[in-house]
């Protein structure tokens, strides 16, 4: 099963809104999924989309691959992410 994190579409017509969702690539682009991880909405401006970072890195690590799309908001958040603190001795 090859497991795909991408778009699905849920917006009304002329207003277009997307949910980032882990899939199996062979289900339809708006079908069943396996766990939502975001949101993107392109009629934004600034900060237009949301991801959960840890879901999307935790889905990678096992294999899943994203879109080029959700590639780009994946390197933006990691851009954006705090650092993690220093574990202490």
């Amino acid at each position: 099963m090859a497991v795909k994190i991408r778009l699905k579409r849920i917006g009304a017509k002329n207003t277009p809104i997307y949910r980032v969702v882990v899939a199996d690539g062979r289900s339809p682009r708006d079908g069943k999924f396996i766990e939502e991880i975001g949101t993107y909405q392109p009629l934004k401006k600034d900060n237009n989309f949301t991801l959960k970072l840890d879901r999307a890195e935790h889905w990678i690590k096992n294999g899943a691959q994203p879109s080029e799309t959700v590639a780009s908001f994946i390197k933006k958040a990691r851009k954006t992410a705090p650092a993690p603190a220093p574990a202490a001795a």
